[in-house]
């Protein structure tokens, strides 16, 4: 785009040329208030209905079906992130982050980190320098962008108070560079408007053809679903009010994609149940899914580069899902692609209806990081014995044991105990609410530990 022509594109912006464009949506600066105020029962009503778990099965936003993402692209990174240090975050971008504009909202199916960006929590633009919140967007990114991930844009909430200016979107665009972008997965816009699909034109020019086929919109709240765990998502309640509007208004159909021959919960099933489910069907303690994934890993897989960390074809690892659920073996020889029973398991992990350590251990294991650093791996070790479930224990064991194997390896598949704690922990814990992005750190450090002290924490 030449520069007289983002001069004008700016100078539209600025004077509001796109506040005409559905003012109460976007640009009007009381739409905050407005959108709250018209959230009547009817919205709440709805969102009840949305987020109800009865005896039809759970809620509609409980959880993802298979993303059509397929196959990563092949390039491969050597160094991948550490966990980050939550704490001196706070205190450099203490006035960034305390907006929470920016949430790392766990991972998705694929256990590809979710990075959520909401405009409602974007304060006025003369009270928050724009460049040290792009600074910030950098430091958390950095943590996440050598592995795969997604972006959610929550677009409901900006207004003409807010909303940055056009030369600044052009500038993330351009600071984001391959590194940001390489292992993006998709970006997702939530409740696109006139505007950004106006916006959307204006750069064109600027973004590369396979960048744009990760752009996806989304109308409604629920068609992430398709995508993502919704009940991990960090959404406003105005969003939540919003799309309620939204949905009461047009009523559109619900795409949850379960067939009708697959509704309920079957008895061989071990995707998306509690570990009691699987235990009482096969009689065994270690699912069926962990055992095999585990014993082929072990046996085939750990001195892949990257393993746990790529992506699988998304149509193959939905067919292994159904044998696991249909209380078939899975041959993973066949399936030609290591990367299959690592993505598998860790789904597995994620799906259950309880992590693995437990809601009960969330806040304990938070509050690991006030405990001084030589009574640290003593407290965990009593945590594991004495409040985790035996059956619980046990799993996690034949898990952190493999990861100590793969670790073992890294010289080859690059992939050492820090890099696997970003993997594994938000899919080994996680609250019965949303995590928050000072939390991610938390657990990430405390798989950390587990791998690193395998023989100290797992010796009964």
């Amino acid at each position: 785009m030449a520069e007289q022509d983002l001069a004008q594109a700016e100078k539209a912006l600025d004077e509001g040329l796109f506040e005409n464009e559905e003012q109460d949506l976007e640009f009007d600066e009381c739409g905050l208030e407005l959108a709250a105020k018209e959230a009547d029962l009817d919205f709440e009503a709805e969102l009840e209905e949305l987020t109800r778990e009865g005896a039809d099965g759970p809620a509609p936003f409980r959880s993802g079906a298979i993303t059509p993402d397929g196959l990563i692209d092949e390039d491969f990174e050597a160094e991948i992130g550490t966990p980050s240090d939550d704490e001196e975050t706070d205190v450099e971008f203490q006035d960034i982050a305390e907006h929470k504009i920016l949430e790392v909202a766990g991972d998705d199916l694929y256990g590809r980190k979710v990075i959520v960006f909401a405009a409602c929590k974007l304060p006025p633009s003369t009270q928050i320098d724009h460049q040290r919140l792009l600074q910030y967007m950098k430091h958390v990114l950095d943590q996440y962008v050598e592995n795969d991930y997604v972006l959610v844009y929550l677009h409901f909430g900006l207004t003409s108070k807010n909303k940055p200016k056009l030369s600044w979107l052009i500038q993330i665009y351009k600071e984001l560079d391959r590194k940001y972008k390489k292992n993006l997965k998709a970006c997702y816009i939530v409740h696109p408007t006139n505007f950004i699909k106006i916006l959307w034109n204006i750069f064109k020019p600027f973004i590369s053809v396979k960048f744009g086929r990760k752009i996806m919109y989304v109308n409604y709240l629920h068609e992430l679903k398709a995508h993502l765990h919704f009940d991990q998502l960090v959404v406003p309640p105005l969003v939540l009010q919003h799309d309620a509007k939204l949905v009461a208004s047009n009523k559109p159909k619900y795409p949850y994609g379960v067939d009708s021959s697959d509704a309920g919960t079957l008895p061989t099933q071990q995707y998306g149940v509690s570990l009691h489910h699987i235990k009482n069907h096969y009689g065994c303690v270690i699912p069926p899914v962990v055992s095999q994934t585990v014993d082929y890993l072990r046996q085939n897989a750990l001195d892949v580069e990257g393993i746990f960390r790529r992506s699988a074809n998304a149509a193959n690892l939905k067919a292994v899902q159904k044998k696991f659920n249909h209380g078939e073996k899975v041959d993973f020889s066949v399936e030609g692609d290591e990367h299959i029973p690592a993505v598998a398991l860790k789904i597995f992990l994620r799906d259950l209806q309880e992590p693995l350590l437990t809601f009960d251990l969330y806040q304990p294991i938070l509050r690991l990081h006030t405990v001084e650093d030589e009574r640290k791996v003593s407290e965990i070790r009593r945590m594991l014995h004495e409040e985790l479930p035996e059956d619980n224990y046990q799993i996690l064991k034949v898990i952190i044991k493999l990861l100590t194997e793969v670790v073992d390896h890294s010289a080859m598949n690059k992939m050492n105990s820090s890099n696997l704690a970003i993997v594994f922990g938000p899919n080994l814990l996680w609250p019965k609410g949303q995590a928050s992005l000072s939390s991610m750190g938390y657990l990430n450090n405390f798989a950390r530990l587990l791998i690193d002290n395998y023989s100290e924490l797992f010796d009964r």
